[in-house]
């Protein structure tokens, strides 16, 4: 029985030793070892039994030893392990014990059967010696092209491993043996392919006579770019202040065919003060220097003239340079001798528009007079700023179109009154009379009154009375219709950008009366005040065009109608009706729009008689006396630009 349950060990420890032994190459060693502790915890049940430790200082050996005893594990630890623990652990199973410390402290556990021995782990990858890096480049003999793919690479490794693959001879020198180069280049021609690689690393190419391809450092001062025929080249930096030759300077002069002396130049944190001063001493100029040229400029020029080059040196800078008697004049903008001024007459434009139009850094050291009766500016101060000003000012100094606005406003008015009723009454002087057609306002005196009953009576068979002497009556059923059209046509006139109003209306008046009492012991004192207000309606039309360049006009639009409507009670506001609308428009030139029409409906009526009588139906008629009214207001806007230039 005991030699079945020692082969049942071995079988275990077997599967539990080479799967993991694989998974540990490639996984991560913590998991591999839980999943290691979780296979052997169902012959090793104290992995799952939980433990409660606390240890303050004790060496790592004496805390496993506890673990062991309390969970009835074998545990072999190495005596190199010299850790000291402080940890309290409490209700942990010991599986999960073993893990911490594995990953707290870089331990390795490896299970013998059910013995779990302890150690430090090392790193396979440590273990392994150095390995020969491949150094992958390919050259196709046909077509002459290279490719590489480096990273890290020893240059020494590179150039044998291209010499090997193309038949050509690349040589490092022994100083670059050492440096690492890394570059991505894919189907390239041969020298362009190498000369790339060097571009990418700072090295230098040099392809001697003989057809070797030397990789060189760079010397000190020179740098790596492209230049203007999108060529890698190398290039010489500008030393600091101090290097006045040429060749320090990096600043070369040719004569052109006509005996002109053109400057080429290539600089980066040059300084101001020796450039100047090799292009002078090179092309032979005359200089004076007013102040010390400070700071430094970067810049690359092909076959310039020496006033080019200047003006390109000095352009954002605060010196300048005129010349003067043939000599040079050069120093800060503001001082005399290198001041400058300028009359620009404007042609098209006011002055008032112009100035405000110049950016404020340019106005900054130029002093700026206005001749209003001239129309003219008066500039002074530095040279180039006042150049760049006068180049802006010819820019916009053109002619501002003007915009002939033609409002059409038709109103349509329709109107209908209808009055009805009966008067009567006692006066000394009416007589019978009036109108009956059209329509029939008529007043019968007293004795056509009295006439008629007789003639009532006498049919009816009934004594119906007579009026006094002086009693009249008027019957009143009048109706009358107004259809008024109301055409205007005003033309206004206007410059690209500005507004054009137009407005026409009405005002009315009201009264108010005010009463102030002054009191007074005796008699108080009753002071009235009248006092009349207005009150306008307007029909206002706002119109601003912009012009544009294919000749079409946008319009902004903007229309407030108000209007009176009905009779105002005594002493009172009359009421009135408002419409407004804005808009915008884009029509071409001489087109007529059409803003639409605003259509305004008003009704009212008016009626006077005896109380309660003059609202029974039918008796109404009799006695009272009514006035309806109902009116309809359209306006209909056309508007129409004409560009004048």
């Amino acid at each position: 029985m005991a030699k079945r349950y020692s082969l049942l060990l071995l079988f275990l420890a077997f599967l539990l030793a080479v799967p993991f032994g694989v998974l540990a190459q490639t996984g991560d060693r913590i998991q591999v070892l839980e999943q290691r502790l979780e296979n052997l915890s169902a012959i090793v049940p104290g992995l799952k039994d939980q433990v409660q430790l606390s240890i303050l200082g004790a060496s790592l050996q004496d805390f496993l030893t506890a673990l062991s005893k309390s969970n009835g594990l074998s545990i072999s630890v190495d005596p190199k392990l010299n850790y000291r623990v402080n940890n309290n652990f409490n209700n942990v199973t010991a599986q999960n014990i073993l893990v911490f410390l594995a990953r707290q402290y870089n331990l390795e556990i490896t299970p013998v059967g059910s013995i779990l021995q302890v150690s430090a782990y090392q790193d396979p990858a440590l273990l392994r010696g150095p390995t020969t890096k491949e150094i992958v480049a390919r050259y196709n003999q046909l077509t002459g092209q290279l490719s590489l793919e480096l990273n890290n690479d020893t240059l020494t490794a590179v150039a044998r491993k291209i010499t090997q693959v193309s038949g050509k001879n690349v040589v490092a020198p022994v100083a670059l043996q050492s440096k690492q180069v890394s570059g991505f280049i894919s189907n390239a021609p041969f020298a362009e392919a190498l000369e790339k690689l060097a571009y990418a690393n700072e090295l230098k190419l040099q392809r001697t006579n003989d057809n070797f391809y030397l990789f060189e450092p760079l010397e000190d001062g020179e740098q790596l770019y492209v230049n203007g025929d999108k060529n890698t080249a190398v290039r010489r930096a500008f030393k600091p202040a101090g290097a006045n030759t040429a060749s320090q300077a990096g600043l070369n002069v040719r004569t052109a065919a006509g005996g002109q002396k053109l400057i080429s130049a290539d600089a980066s944190g040059a300084s101001v003060l020796d450039m100047v001063k090799s292009a002078s001493l090179q092309t032979g100029k005359s200089y004076f220097l007013y102040s010390d040229l400070k700071g430094t400029i970067s810049m690359h020029v092909t076959d310039v003239t020496y006033e080019n080059f200047l003006s390109a040196l000095f352009k954002g800078t605060e010196y300048t340079f005129s010349l003067d008697k043939g000599i040079y004049l050069i120093g800060e903008r503001k001082l005399e001798g290198l001041r400058t001024n300028k009359v620009i007459q404007l042609q098209n434009r006011s002055i008032d528009t112009v100035l405000a139009m110049i950016p404020t850094e340019w106005k900054r050291g130029v002093e700026i007079k206005e001749f209003r009766e001239q129309n003219t500016l008066l500039l002074s101060g530095s040279r180039p700023q006042i150049a760049e000003i006068e180049s802006l000012v010819k820019q916009i100094d053109l002619l501002v179109p003007m915009v002939l606005i033609e409002v059409t406003l038709l109103d349509i008015r329709k109107n209908r009154t209808t009055s009805t009723g009966i008067k009567a009454g006692i006066s000394d002087s009416i007589k019978t009379g009036g109108t009956v057609l059209p329509g029939i306002d008529y007043t019968f005196g007293s004795r056509s009154i009295n006439d008629f009953l007789n003639k009532v009576g006498k049919i009816t068979s009934t004594n119906l009375g007579h009026v006094t002497p002086n009693f009249y009556a008027t019957l009143t059923a009048l109706e009358t219709s107004d259809n008024v059209e109301v055409r205007s046509v005003p033309k206004l006139s206007t410059l690209n950008g500005h507004p054009a109003v137009f407005s026409i209306g009405q005002k009315r008046y009201y009264e108010i009366r005010t009463q102030n009492v002054i009191p007074s012991l005796s008699n108080p004192t009753n002071i009235f005040t009248n006092q009349f207000k207005e009150v306008e309606a307007n029909l206002a039309i706002g119109v601003t065009p912009i012009v544009s360049g294919d000749d079409q006009v946008t319009l902004k639009i903007k229309v407030d109608i108000s209007d009176f409507i009905g009779i105002p009670p005594n002493n009172a506001p009359p009421p009135t009706s408002n419409s407004k609308f804005e808009s915008i428009l884009r029509v071409h030139n001489d087109d007529m729009i059409v803003l639409g029409g605003i259509e305004r409906n008003e009704s009212s009526e008016n009626g006077s008689g005896i109380p309660l009588l003059s609202r029974i139906p039918v008796l109404k008629w009799l006695f009272s006396s009514r006035t309806k009214t109902k009116g309809k207001v359209v306006t209909v806007v056309f508007i129409k630009p004409t560009i004048i230039r």
